[in-house]
């Protein structure tokens, strides 16, 4: 991770990968997050991330919960399983019984349902981001 000062003092500029199938919020939240003074990359699929992932490993994922094809679970488990560690923060708009419990047991920091609160959210990658760089130190 990169540090960047700012008037108001030190920030982090962390490399976040999205990860959902709806282009409207893959887009807020690039947005967002490029306001927030982070790298944003955007992908539509769990598969579409996966293949880019030996090139670009982010700092972070928010990742949703939900998606055609292959779920945010899936990928989760796939990066565990090839021994990629990058926190996680999962998003869902359609919260189904024993999906938060099973992400967080997966090994993601935060489960948080759409529509997203922006702080909310901002201070999940935060957290996330800064306890991977605890348990690696």
């Amino acid at each position: 991770m990169a540090y960047e000062q700012e008037q108001s003092g030190w920030s982090v500029s962390a490399r976040i990968a999205i990860i959902d199938d709806d282009k409207a919020v893959r887009t807020a939240l690039r947005r967002l997050l490029r306001c927030a003074h982070h790298k944003a990359e955007a992908y539509g699929s769990g598969r579409e991330f996966l293949k880019d992932l030996g090139q670009h490993i982010p700092d972070c994922l928010v990742l949703d919960v939900q998606m055609p094809d292959m779920s945010g679970l899936q990928v989760q488990q796939h990066l565990s399983a090839i021994g990629a560690s990058v926190p996680v923060v999962m998003i869902t708009g359609h919260d189904e019984v024993g999906a938060q419990e099973a992400c967080l047991a997966a090994g993601a920091s935060s489960y948080l349902r759409k529509p997203l609160d922006r702080s909310i959210l901002l201070e999940a990658i935060e957290r996330a981001i800064s306890s991977f760089a605890e348990r690696r130190a």
